[in-house]
């Protein structure tokens, strides 16, 4: 592959939620607006708040969706109520901030790997937090970012992909995406004509195309000296 940039999706491929935005976090939070909620009923209330998650027929970007997504969450660990609302609007502001979350182990090391290749980096990220705070804050050197609040629009759709490359200054054929929505991330960046790789720690997508079980097998898969 004569691959001359890589652009990354954000969350859960390059950084994973802190304990504060994970299932005691809700709990702690919930306490705050007099809901106890089940750290247990976390994973089936967010598997099912993903399944019920719709994006704009033209994929305008929309913080509400969000609460709306994390309202579901809280619903389905026993916060039933009319206080749901309420805290999900708190909970989906504890997203926006950088100190919230946490690098994977091989975000660094591969993003460093691929820079002394002369690789050309850069970010595409469905998320309404400042990705250039977030990027200082957590030390990420990239040649471009951009978030679906700036842009207007999110993944998959292909002007968010197209304004990071065009950015770059590399065309779709010379590109590859990594991230770990097949949908968002391989879907939207395929359709413009890059490769495309899906990041799936949790091996929830074994027979995948292109699948990578985490960061360190990107350089292989990219045609380079593994690290």
């Amino acid at each position: 592959m004569d691959i001359q940039a890589v652009l990354f999706d954000l969350d859960f491929t390059l950084a994973k939620p802190g304990p504060d935005l994970g299932p005691e976090g809700y709990q702690r939070l919930g306490r705050r607006f007099g809901l106890e909620l089940d750290p247990a009923l976390y994973r089936d209330a967010r598997t099912k708040a993903v399944e019920g998650l719709h994006k704009h027929p033209d994929f305008r970007h929309d913080e509400e969706i969000w609460v709306a997504f994390t309202e579901r969450i809280i619903r389905g660990m026993g916060g039933n109520t009319d206080r749901a609302y309420d805290a999900a609007v708190e909970m989906t502001k504890a997203w926006e901030h950088a100190h919230n979350f946490d690098l994977f182990d091989d975000a660094l090391p591969v993003l460093d790997h691929l820079r002394e290749h002369g690789l050309k980096l850069g970010l595409v990220s469905n998320t309404g937090r400042d990705v250039d705070e977030f990027l200082a804050h957590h030390s990420i050197r990239v040649d471009a970012a951009l978030s679906s609040r700036v842009h207007g629009k999110v993944k998959p759709h292909p002007t968010i992909f197209q304004a990071v490359l065009d950015r770059l200054g590399v065309p779709a054929e010379r590109a590859a995406m990594v991230g770990d929505s097949p949908e968002d991330d391989l879907e939207g960046a395929r359709g413009l004509g890059m490769q495309a790789f899906l990041v799936d720690r949790e091996n929830a997508y074994p027979d995948a195309e292109d699948r990578l079980p985490d960061l360190f097998a990107l350089p292989a898969a990219l045609g380079l000296a593994v690290i």
